[in-house]
């Protein structure tokens, strides 16, 4: 019986010492499984990352909140990338960047675009309260609730510049040397991106101000609207301080413009393992001469289909070279309405040339005239004889500009009292020679007419097309 005995023995050995591999093995592969679905968890640091938050949760003096933790961390992990266009917004701020391409908010009613880690207004929507109280494209925005916005993303600044309807909100603009406040009561904002316009000479004008979900088939009804007649001769499309937005749309409406089977664009993704080409699917030819418009402002998904229109359709670009924003970001939203917003690839134009940092050379360049930035004078003030300071500064330039004789010397001197009074005169109001804000209101309006009359770059598009 021993030899049995023995190998018996050995037997449960062996038993023993599968049971135990088995083990190590499930653990080890557990691990490896984990790592594969978790693969922070295999990168260097981890555990430094893990041993901060259980330190942190334990030790530290005034309590952490778990999601507050994390949320900082996946900000840290993207800020860390140092790229302007990537960010984490987390909570409210993540839902306010989804919003922004819905059908509507409630905001001050202007677009807002980054710059060199500045933030300037490109586009003011009409008869809303940035519009009213006197806010113009090309401004900078430098305090929001007297809060500066220096180091602010550019969610993290879109989130304190929306909230409640009939809420206030105080943003400060920099024009020129000098800053100005504005308390604004926000207000419900449509998100209508498309306006149309009848010119002279049989030519139709589409302005599209970014590209939001609905833009395409509000292009689409823009363009039947013009053309339901038949005798439409030219087209212009205005994309002037359009800071781009979705790229599907922007595609919907070169499907319209551009020849079928001719190249609207490429999406280089990382290493350039991946290329996603765009190819026109026009369903009808589209022959009606186009001219785009652009400006310095003109962004993003707006200078991919003005790259488009020019290489791909023969269209006429007219204005000033565009920003130079060629990098595609896409957004996530999680289920606690945080967003991840990231830096995944690169637009190419159909000849294959970058737009990042290069922009778009228009075929025909046109500036617009010098009083575009002039700056706004503060809400609120009363100037009067002997005052001086920035704000008369700019009451005098303005004032120049519609054709008074008087001298921008920052002293509210008699030629500035006479050119008010005579200002003043022209409008039917009160001739005394103060100026209040009553005056302001309808300085802005004058110059904007005036600007509206001087589109040195619309005049340009007409001509083009109507030779």
């Amino acid at each position: 019986m021993e030899p049995f005995e023995k190998k018996a023995s050995n037997t449960n050995k062996y038993v023993i010492i599968f049971v135990v591999i088995a083990l190590i093995g499930g653990f080890w592969g557990g691990q490896a499984w984990t790592k594969r679905q978790y693969s922070v968890m295999d990168a260097d640091g981890f555990n430094l990352l893990q041993a901060s938050y259980d330190k942190i949760q334990d030790n530290y003096l005034y309590g952490a909140n778990s999601g507050e933790l994390i949320d900082g961390a996946i900000a840290g992990m993207v800020n860390s990338l140092g790229d302007q266009y990537s960010q984490y917004l987390a909570d409210e701020a993540g839902e306010n960047y989804a919003d922004s391409y819905n059908s509507n908010f409630y905001g001050i009613g202007a677009e807002v675009q980054q710059k060199d880690n500045k933030f300037f207004i490109s586009v003011l929507v009409k008869d809303m309260p940035a519009e009213k109280v006197g806010l113009k494209p090309g401004d900078q925005i430098v305090t929001i609730d007297q809060q500066s916005v220096e180091g602010y993303t550019f969610n993290e600044l879109l989130s304190k510049v929306r909230g409640k309807k009939g809420t206030s909100v105080v943003i400060g603009i920099k024009r020129g040397e000098s800053i100005t406040d504005f308390n604004i009561e926000r207000a419900e904002i449509p998100v209508h991106t498309v306006s149309l316009k009848q010119l002279d000479n049989n030519i139709g004008m589409i302005a599209i101000s970014r590209f939001t979900e609905a833009t395409d088939v509000e292009f689409k009804e823009a363009l039947a609207d013009l053309t339901k007649d038949g005798n439409m001769e030219g087209l212009i499309i205005d994309l002037r301080s359009n800071p781009g937005g979705l790229l599907n749309q922007t595609v919907e409406i070169a499907n319209v413009l551009i020849p079928n089977g001719k190249k609207i664009l490429d999406v280089v993704y990382k290493n350039e393992e991946k290329t996603i080409s765009f190819v026109s699917k026009q369903e009808e030819p589209f022959n009606t001469p186009i001219v785009v418009l652009v400006n310095q402002y003109s962004a993003s998904a707006s200078e991919v289909l003005a790259a488009a229109l020019k290489e791909s359709a023969n269209a006429r670009i007219v204005g000033v070279k565009t920003y130079g924003k060629g990098v595609v970001q896409t957004y996530e939203q999680f289920r606690t309405g945080s967003v991840l917003v990231l830096t995944e690839a690169e637009w190419k134009t159909p000849s294959g040339s970058g737009i990042h940092k290069i922009g778009v050379e228009p075929t025909d360049v046109v500036e617009l005239p010098d009083y575009v930035n002039l700056k706004p004078i503060s809400t609120g003030v009363e100037l009067k004889l002997n005052s001086f300071g920035d704000d008369v500064t700019a009451l005098q330039k303005m004032l120049l500009v519609l054709g008074y004789s008087l001298s921008d010397n920052g002293l509210y001197d008699e030629a500035t009292k006479k050119a008010v009074k005579e200002y003043k005169m022209s409008k039917g109001i009160n001739v005394s020679g103060e100026y209040t804000d009553e005056v302001g209101n309808l300085l802005v309006q004058d110059i904007r007419n005036l600007l509206q009359a001087n589109d040195y770059q619309l005049q340009k598009a007409e001509q083009i097309l109507k030779k």
